[in-house]
Protein backbone atom coordinates (compact mmCIF):
# COMPACT_ATOMS: atom_id res chain seq x y z
CA UNK A 1 0.00 0.00 0.00
CA UNK A 2 1.27 3.59 -0.91
CA UNK A 3 2.34 5.93 1.73
CA UNK A 4 0.00 8.75 1.71
CA UNK A 5 2.05 11.38 3.03
CA UNK A 6 4.47 10.45 0.10
CA UNK A 7 4.16 11.24 -3.61
CA UNK A 8 6.18 8.28 -4.75
CA UNK A 9 5.84 4.20 -3.98
CA UNK A 10 7.54 1.89 -3.11
CA UNK A 11 8.83 3.74 0.17
CA UNK A 12 10.74 3.26 2.80
CA UNK A 13 12.15 5.31 5.49
CA UNK A 14 15.78 4.54 7.10
CA UNK A 15 16.51 5.70 10.81
CA UNK A 16 19.57 5.96 12.08
CA UNK A 17 21.13 7.15 15.78
CA UNK A 18 24.15 9.66 16.50
CA UNK A 19 26.31 6.36 16.32
CA UNK A 20 25.12 5.34 12.92
CA UNK A 21 22.83 2.21 14.32
CA UNK A 22 19.63 1.82 11.85
CA UNK A 23 16.50 1.08 13.05
CA UNK A 24 16.51 -2.64 12.40
CA UNK A 25 13.00 -2.96 11.56
CA UNK A 26 13.00 -0.56 8.88
CA UNK A 27 16.42 -2.11 7.53
CA UNK A 28 14.29 -5.65 7.48
CA UNK A 29 11.74 -4.02 5.79
CA UNK A 30 13.85 -2.05 3.32
CA UNK A 31 15.98 -5.56 2.39
CA UNK A 32 12.97 -7.90 1.83
CA UNK A 33 10.69 -5.30 0.35
CA UNK A 34 13.04 -4.38 -2.43
CA UNK A 35 12.58 -8.15 -3.19
CA UNK A 36 9.16 -8.61 -3.30
CA UNK A 37 8.19 -5.47 -4.80
CA UNK A 38 11.25 -6.33 -8.26
CA UNK A 39 12.78 -3.35 -8.04
CA UNK A 40 15.85 -2.33 -9.79
CA UNK A 41 16.72 0.91 -8.82
CA UNK A 42 16.16 2.47 -5.35
CA UNK A 43 16.79 6.32 -4.68
CA UNK A 44 18.21 6.60 -1.21
CA UNK A 45 18.18 10.68 -0.20
CA UNK A 46 19.62 11.88 3.10
CA UNK A 47 18.44 15.31 4.14
CA UNK A 48 20.36 17.97 5.75
CA UNK A 49 20.15 19.45 9.17
CA UNK A 50 16.48 19.64 9.52
CA UNK A 51 15.75 17.06 12.72
CA UNK A 52 12.26 17.20 11.86
CA UNK A 53 10.48 13.97 10.70
CA UNK A 54 7.58 15.41 8.87
CA UNK A 55 9.82 18.36 7.34
CA UNK A 56 12.28 15.46 5.60
CA UNK A 57 9.42 13.47 4.76
CA UNK A 58 7.75 16.65 2.75
CA UNK A 59 10.88 17.68 1.47
CA UNK A 60 11.52 13.72 -0.07
CA UNK A 61 8.08 13.67 -1.03
CA UNK A 62 8.67 16.89 -3.48
CA UNK A 63 11.98 15.72 -4.34
CA UNK A 64 11.05 12.64 -5.58
CA UNK A 65 7.75 13.54 -7.06
CA UNK A 66 9.04 13.96 -11.19
CA UNK A 67 10.67 10.57 -10.54
CA UNK A 68 7.88 8.09 -12.06
CA UNK A 69 6.60 10.60 -14.58
CA UNK A 70 10.60 11.30 -15.90
CA UNK A 71 11.46 7.45 -15.72
CA UNK A 72 8.09 5.69 -16.85
CA UNK A 73 9.53 2.56 -17.25
CA UNK A 74 11.61 2.30 -14.68
CA UNK A 75 11.25 -0.35 -11.89
CA UNK A 76 12.05 2.12 -9.01
CA UNK A 77 12.30 2.43 -5.66
CA UNK A 78 12.74 4.97 -2.76
CA UNK A 79 14.18 5.53 0.20
CA UNK A 80 14.71 8.67 2.57
CA UNK A 81 17.41 8.34 5.26
CA UNK A 82 16.77 10.08 9.00
CA UNK A 83 19.52 10.90 11.19
CA UNK A 84 19.40 13.02 14.72
CA UNK A 85 20.26 16.63 13.25
CA UNK A 86 18.67 19.89 13.76
CA UNK A 87 17.91 23.29 12.25
CA UNK A 88 17.37 26.80 13.89
CA UNK A 89 13.93 27.81 13.44
CA UNK A 90 14.84 31.41 11.90
CA UNK A 91 15.80 29.69 8.84
CA UNK A 92 13.69 27.60 6.40
CA UNK A 93 13.00 24.13 5.27
CA UNK A 94 14.44 22.95 2.18
CA UNK A 95 12.65 24.57 -0.78
CA UNK A 96 9.32 24.57 1.28
CA UNK A 97 8.62 28.29 2.08
CA UNK A 98 11.77 29.93 0.44
CA UNK A 99 12.93 32.66 3.23
CA UNK A 100 11.28 36.47 1.22
CA UNK A 101 14.21 38.43 0.43
CA UNK A 102 14.32 41.55 3.20
CA UNK A 103 16.94 41.56 5.75
CA UNK A 104 16.67 38.52 8.35
CA UNK A 105 15.63 39.25 11.74
CA UNK A 106 18.52 37.50 14.14
CA UNK A 107 16.79 37.01 17.91
CA UNK A 108 17.80 35.00 20.72
CA UNK A 109 16.88 31.19 20.89
CA UNK A 110 13.16 30.73 21.19
CA UNK A 111 11.72 27.75 22.91
CA UNK A 112 11.64 25.54 19.58
CA UNK A 113 15.41 25.85 19.25
CA UNK A 114 16.00 25.62 22.74
CA UNK A 115 14.18 22.68 22.83
CA UNK A 116 15.89 20.93 19.71
CA UNK A 117 19.63 21.89 21.10
CA UNK A 118 18.68 19.92 24.14
CA UNK A 119 17.33 16.89 22.60
CA UNK A 120 20.42 17.16 19.87
CA UNK A 121 22.93 17.58 22.91
CA UNK A 122 21.19 15.35 25.58
CA UNK A 123 22.46 16.62 29.02
CA UNK A 124 22.65 20.20 27.91
CA UNK A 125 19.80 21.52 28.87
CA UNK A 126 21.34 24.23 31.43
CA UNK A 127 24.18 24.90 29.10
CA UNK A 128 21.72 25.99 26.51
CA UNK A 129 19.44 27.74 28.70
CA UNK A 130 22.42 29.91 29.72
CA UNK A 131 23.20 30.41 26.15
CA UNK A 132 19.75 32.16 25.62
CA UNK A 133 19.82 34.06 28.33
CA UNK A 134 23.16 35.52 27.15
CA UNK A 135 21.93 36.30 23.71
CA UNK A 136 18.88 37.57 25.03
CA UNK A 137 20.87 40.14 26.94
CA UNK A 138 23.13 41.05 24.49
CA UNK A 139 25.29 42.71 27.01
CA UNK A 140 27.81 45.12 25.44
CA UNK A 141 30.96 44.11 27.40
CA UNK A 142 33.65 41.08 26.66
CA UNK A 143 33.46 38.74 28.92
CA UNK A 144 30.09 37.63 28.51
CA UNK A 145 30.61 37.10 24.83
CA UNK A 146 33.98 35.33 25.99
CA UNK A 147 31.45 33.11 28.67
CA UNK A 148 28.91 32.64 25.12
CA UNK A 149 32.15 31.68 23.53
CA UNK A 150 33.06 29.01 26.27
CA UNK A 151 29.75 27.59 26.70
CA UNK A 152 29.15 26.72 23.04
CA UNK A 153 32.50 24.84 22.77
CA UNK A 154 30.86 22.46 25.99
CA UNK A 155 27.86 22.34 24.21
CA UNK A 156 29.14 21.06 21.08
CA UNK A 157 32.08 18.87 22.98
CA UNK A 158 34.63 19.39 20.38
CA UNK A 159 37.11 16.47 20.46
CA UNK A 160 40.95 16.71 21.25
CA UNK A 161 42.93 16.11 18.36
CA UNK A 162 42.99 12.26 17.74
CA UNK A 163 41.57 9.58 15.72
CA UNK A 164 37.57 10.72 16.18
CA UNK A 165 38.59 14.04 14.71
CA UNK A 166 38.22 12.26 11.25
CA UNK A 167 34.53 12.42 11.41
CA UNK A 168 34.59 15.88 11.20
CA UNK A 169 37.91 16.71 8.81
CA UNK A 170 37.29 16.55 5.06
CA UNK A 171 41.47 16.45 4.50
CA UNK A 172 43.99 14.69 6.10
CA UNK A 173 47.97 16.07 5.78
CA UNK A 174 50.54 12.78 6.68
CA UNK A 175 48.00 10.42 7.68
CA UNK A 176 46.56 12.84 10.46
CA UNK A 177 43.19 15.03 10.63
CA UNK A 178 42.37 18.70 10.25
CA UNK A 179 42.11 19.93 13.86
CA UNK A 180 38.79 21.53 14.62
CA UNK A 181 37.73 25.21 13.24
CA UNK A 182 38.95 28.15 14.34
CA UNK A 183 35.70 29.09 15.38
CA UNK A 184 35.62 26.98 18.28
CA UNK A 185 38.93 27.46 20.13
CA UNK A 186 39.93 31.21 18.88
CA UNK A 187 39.25 34.85 20.72
CA UNK A 188 35.17 35.01 20.68
CA UNK A 189 34.99 38.26 20.21
CA UNK A 190 37.26 38.46 17.00
CA UNK A 191 35.21 35.19 15.83
CA UNK A 192 32.35 37.10 16.49
CA UNK A 193 33.09 40.48 14.88
CA UNK A 194 34.04 38.18 11.75
CA UNK A 195 31.04 36.30 11.40
CA UNK A 196 28.75 39.93 12.35
CA UNK A 197 30.83 41.27 9.24
CA UNK A 198 29.84 38.09 7.52
CA UNK A 199 26.51 38.02 7.82
CA UNK A 200 25.50 41.89 6.66
CA UNK A 201 28.05 40.62 3.49
CA UNK A 202 25.04 38.00 3.08
CA UNK A 203 22.50 41.00 2.84
CA UNK A 204 23.78 42.77 0.44
CA UNK A 205 24.52 40.44 -1.94
CA UNK A 206 22.73 39.53 -5.15
CA UNK A 207 20.56 37.42 -3.22
CA UNK A 208 19.09 40.35 -1.49
CA UNK A 209 18.53 42.47 -4.31
CA UNK A 210 16.47 45.33 -2.19
CA UNK A 211 17.07 44.82 0.63
CA UNK A 212 18.50 47.47 3.65
CA UNK A 213 21.18 45.91 5.36
CA UNK A 214 21.59 46.21 8.70
CA UNK A 215 24.59 47.13 10.46
CA UNK A 216 26.60 44.07 11.96
CA UNK A 217 26.34 43.37 15.52
CA UNK A 218 28.46 41.64 17.91
CA UNK A 219 25.70 39.38 19.25
CA UNK A 220 24.40 38.59 15.78
CA UNK A 221 27.62 36.87 15.01
CA UNK A 222 27.57 35.09 18.29
CA UNK A 223 24.21 33.64 17.56
CA UNK A 224 25.70 32.80 14.52
CA UNK A 225 28.64 31.16 15.62
CA UNK A 226 26.15 28.96 17.75
CA UNK A 227 24.94 27.92 14.74
CA UNK A 228 28.09 27.27 12.88
CA UNK A 229 29.15 25.05 16.45
CA UNK A 230 25.95 23.12 15.79
CA UNK A 231 26.55 22.60 12.41
CA UNK A 232 29.99 21.45 13.24
CA UNK A 233 28.91 19.11 15.25
CA UNK A 234 26.20 17.79 12.78
CA UNK A 235 28.53 17.45 10.44
CA UNK A 236 31.09 15.31 12.35
CA UNK A 237 27.73 13.30 13.18
CA UNK A 238 26.88 12.92 9.45
CA UNK A 239 30.19 11.45 8.27
CA UNK A 240 29.62 8.93 11.16
CA UNK A 241 25.94 7.91 9.97
CA UNK A 242 26.89 7.56 6.67
CA UNK A 243 30.24 5.37 7.37
CA UNK A 244 29.10 3.15 10.24
CA UNK A 245 25.32 3.06 9.06
CA UNK A 246 24.33 4.05 5.79
CA UNK A 247 27.76 2.19 4.13
CA UNK A 248 27.44 -1.26 5.67
CA UNK A 249 23.64 -1.26 5.19
CA UNK A 250 24.42 -1.09 1.48
CA UNK A 251 26.60 -3.52 1.86
CA UNK A 252 23.79 -6.17 3.08
CA UNK A 253 21.34 -4.63 0.94
CA UNK A 254 24.18 -5.79 -2.10
CA UNK A 255 24.28 -9.28 -0.67
CA UNK A 256 20.20 -9.52 -0.14
CA UNK A 257 19.42 -8.23 -3.58
CA UNK A 258 22.56 -7.93 -5.99
CA UNK A 259 20.13 -7.10 -8.43
CA UNK A 260 18.95 -3.49 -7.05
CA UNK A 261 21.48 -0.12 -8.72
CA UNK A 262 21.69 2.51 -5.58
CA UNK A 263 21.66 5.59 -6.79
CA UNK A 264 22.58 7.89 -3.33
CA UNK A 265 21.37 11.30 -3.19
CA UNK A 266 22.20 14.09 -0.34
CA UNK A 267 21.44 17.58 0.37
CA UNK A 268 24.07 19.70 2.66
CA UNK A 269 25.62 17.68 5.76
CA UNK A 270 23.08 14.72 3.84
CA UNK A 271 25.86 15.14 0.68
CA UNK A 272 28.37 14.38 3.64
CA UNK A 273 26.12 11.55 4.83
CA UNK A 274 25.87 9.48 1.40
CA UNK A 275 29.92 10.39 0.47
CA UNK A 276 30.89 9.02 4.60
CA UNK A 277 28.95 5.98 3.19
CA UNK A 278 31.26 4.75 0.27
CA UNK A 279 34.65 4.64 2.94
CA UNK A 280 31.83 2.59 4.73
CA UNK A 281 30.59 0.04 1.87
CA UNK A 282 32.25 -3.35 2.29
CA UNK A 283 34.67 -4.09 -0.28
CA UNK A 284 33.78 -5.32 -3.52
CA UNK A 285 30.52 -4.21 -3.35
CA UNK A 286 29.72 -1.99 -6.57
CA UNK A 287 26.20 -1.72 -6.66
CA UNK A 288 26.17 2.40 -6.09
CA UNK A 289 25.57 3.11 -9.57
CA UNK A 290 25.21 7.20 -8.69
CA UNK A 291 25.77 9.82 -6.48
CA UNK A 292 24.11 13.34 -6.95
CA UNK A 293 25.19 16.02 -4.06
CA UNK A 294 22.92 19.12 -3.75
CA UNK A 295 24.61 21.94 -1.89
CA UNK A 296 26.81 19.62 -0.84
CA UNK A 297 28.03 21.66 2.75
CA UNK A 298 31.88 20.20 3.01
CA UNK A 299 35.18 20.98 1.76
CA UNK A 300 35.22 21.17 -2.08
CA UNK A 301 38.75 19.07 -1.87
CA UNK A 302 37.10 16.20 0.04
CA UNK A 303 38.00 14.09 -2.68
CA UNK A 304 41.39 15.35 -4.00
CA UNK A 305 44.31 13.25 -4.31
CA UNK A 306 46.44 16.53 -3.17
CA UNK A 307 45.49 20.21 -2.07
CA UNK A 308 46.71 22.94 -4.77
CA UNK A 309 48.20 24.79 -1.10
CA UNK A 310 49.75 21.83 0.51
CA UNK A 311 51.31 19.17 -1.47
CA UNK A 312 51.21 17.09 1.78
CA UNK A 313 48.03 16.67 2.64
CA UNK A 314 44.65 14.97 0.80
CA UNK A 315 40.88 15.47 1.19
CA UNK A 316 39.42 12.73 3.51
CA UNK A 317 37.71 10.89 0.59
CA UNK A 318 40.88 10.57 -1.51
CA UNK A 319 39.78 8.62 -4.63
CA UNK A 320 36.48 6.90 -3.10
CA UNK A 321 34.22 8.34 -6.12
CA UNK A 322 36.21 5.52 -7.62
CA UNK A 323 33.85 3.42 -5.27
CA UNK A 324 30.96 4.10 -7.33
CA UNK A 325 30.07 2.22 -10.81
CA UNK A 326 29.04 5.35 -12.24
CA UNK A 327 29.98 8.84 -11.49
CA UNK A 328 29.72 11.48 -8.48
CA UNK A 329 27.61 14.44 -9.77
CA UNK A 330 28.01 17.57 -7.45
CA UNK A 331 25.51 20.43 -8.36
CA UNK A 332 26.76 23.39 -7.15
CA UNK A 333 24.96 27.61 -7.33
CA UNK A 334 26.31 30.51 -6.44
CA UNK A 335 23.80 31.88 -5.11
CA UNK A 336 23.99 29.81 -2.12
CA UNK A 337 25.41 32.44 0.38
CA UNK A 338 25.77 29.72 2.97
CA UNK A 339 28.27 28.29 1.46
CA UNK A 340 29.78 30.83 -0.38
CA UNK A 341 29.94 33.27 2.62
CA UNK A 342 29.63 31.83 5.68
CA UNK A 343 31.24 28.27 5.48
CA UNK A 344 34.90 29.11 4.54
CA UNK A 345 34.70 31.48 7.49
CA UNK A 346 33.18 28.76 9.99
CA UNK A 347 35.28 26.30 8.44
CA UNK A 348 38.96 28.22 8.55
CA UNK A 349 40.98 26.13 11.27
CA UNK A 350 43.23 27.63 14.08
CA UNK A 351 46.10 30.04 12.83
CA UNK A 352 44.71 30.38 9.09
CA UNK A 353 45.17 34.62 8.70
CA UNK A 354 41.94 36.43 9.95
CA UNK A 355 40.03 38.01 6.73
CA UNK A 356 35.97 38.77 6.86
CA UNK A 357 35.09 41.03 4.04
CA UNK A 358 35.02 38.98 0.16
CA UNK A 359 34.74 35.97 1.45
CA UNK A 360 33.44 34.36 -2.02
CA UNK A 361 35.20 30.98 -3.17
CA UNK A 362 37.52 33.38 -5.10
CA UNK A 363 38.95 34.62 -2.75
CA UNK A 364 41.89 33.47 -0.63
CA UNK A 365 39.77 32.10 2.10
CA UNK A 366 37.15 30.78 -0.27
CA UNK A 367 39.72 28.93 -2.34
CA UNK A 368 41.38 27.34 0.56
CA UNK A 369 38.03 26.71 2.91
CA UNK A 370 35.57 26.47 0.00
CA UNK A 371 32.21 24.31 -0.17
CA UNK A 372 31.44 21.90 -2.42
CA UNK A 373 27.70 23.07 -3.23
CA UNK A 374 29.54 26.64 -4.16
CA UNK A 375 31.89 26.15 -6.65
CA UNK A 376 32.30 22.27 -7.58
CA UNK A 377 34.70 19.42 -6.85
CA UNK A 378 38.56 20.94 -7.09
CA UNK A 379 41.74 19.17 -7.77
CA UNK A 380 40.58 15.69 -8.49
CA UNK A 381 42.14 14.67 -12.18
CA UNK A 382 39.19 14.41 -15.01
CA UNK A 383 36.52 16.47 -13.28
CA UNK A 384 34.63 17.34 -15.87
CA UNK A 385 32.39 20.83 -15.76
CA UNK A 386 28.43 21.74 -17.03
CA UNK A 387 26.34 23.93 -16.97
CA UNK A 388 22.73 22.64 -15.76
CA UNK A 389 21.21 22.85 -19.48
CA UNK A 390 24.02 21.90 -21.31
CA UNK A 391 23.73 18.34 -18.45
CA UNK A 392 20.72 17.82 -19.58
CA UNK A 393 21.47 18.12 -22.98
CA UNK A 394 24.14 15.60 -23.28
CA UNK A 395 25.22 12.37 -21.91
CA UNK A 396 26.92 12.44 -18.73
CA UNK A 397 29.89 11.22 -18.25
CA UNK A 398 29.58 7.28 -17.32
CA UNK A 399 32.60 7.75 -14.19
CA UNK A 400 34.44 10.20 -12.43
CA UNK A 401 33.96 13.51 -10.88
CA UNK A 402 31.31 15.89 -12.72
CA UNK A 403 30.24 19.25 -11.62
CA UNK A 404 27.05 20.91 -13.00
CA UNK A 405 26.66 24.90 -11.92
CA UNK A 406 22.93 24.54 -11.17
CA UNK A 407 22.65 28.24 -10.54
CA UNK A 408 20.05 28.67 -13.38
CA UNK A 409 17.17 27.07 -10.91
CA UNK A 410 19.06 26.89 -7.40
CA UNK A 411 18.81 30.73 -6.79
CA UNK A 412 15.64 31.65 -4.57
CA UNK A 413 16.20 32.53 -0.68
CA UNK A 414 17.30 35.26 1.54
CA UNK A 415 20.08 36.18 3.81
CA UNK A 416 22.02 34.19 5.69
CA UNK A 417 21.95 30.91 3.81
CA UNK A 418 20.40 32.35 0.41
CA UNK A 419 19.71 29.46 -2.24
CA UNK A 420 21.28 26.84 -0.03
CA UNK A 421 17.93 25.27 0.42
CA UNK A 422 16.33 25.76 -2.83
CA UNK A 423 16.82 22.28 -4.54
CA UNK A 424 13.50 20.75 -5.05
CA UNK A 425 13.18 21.22 -9.24
CA UNK A 426 12.63 19.20 -11.81
CA UNK A 427 15.44 19.39 -13.58
CA UNK A 428 17.55 18.52 -10.22
CA UNK A 429 15.66 15.11 -10.53
CA UNK A 430 16.55 14.77 -13.90
CA UNK A 431 19.86 15.33 -13.16
CA UNK A 432 20.05 12.24 -10.77
CA UNK A 433 18.28 10.18 -12.86
CA UNK A 434 20.78 10.97 -16.06
CA UNK A 435 23.44 10.53 -13.49
CA UNK A 436 22.21 6.90 -13.05
CA UNK A 437 21.65 5.98 -16.43
CA UNK A 438 18.00 5.22 -15.24
CA UNK A 439 15.17 5.16 -18.29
Amino acid sequence: MADPEMSVSPYWELTFDADGDVDTGQRDRLLGGVRRRGVEDLVVFAHGWNSDRSGARELYSRFLAPFPELAPHARLGYAGVLWPSMRFSDEPIPDLEPAPAVAPCRPALDKKTRLALSEVFPGRAVVVERLARLLEGRADDGPSLEEFGRLVRLLVEVPQRGPQDAWAADTVAAGVPEGVPGMLCGDTAAVCADFAAALAETETSGVMTGAVPTPPQAWDGAHELLRQATYFAMKRRAGTVGERGLGPLLGGLARTAPQVRVHLVGHSFGARLVSFALRGLPEGVRTVKSVTLLQAAFSHYAFAARLPHDHRASGVLDGLHRRIDGPLVCCHSRHDSALGTIYPLASRMAGDARTVLGLSVNSLLGAKWGALGYGGVRAVEGTRSFKLADALRARLPASGCVNVDASAVVRRGGAPSGAHSDICHRELARVVLAAGRVV
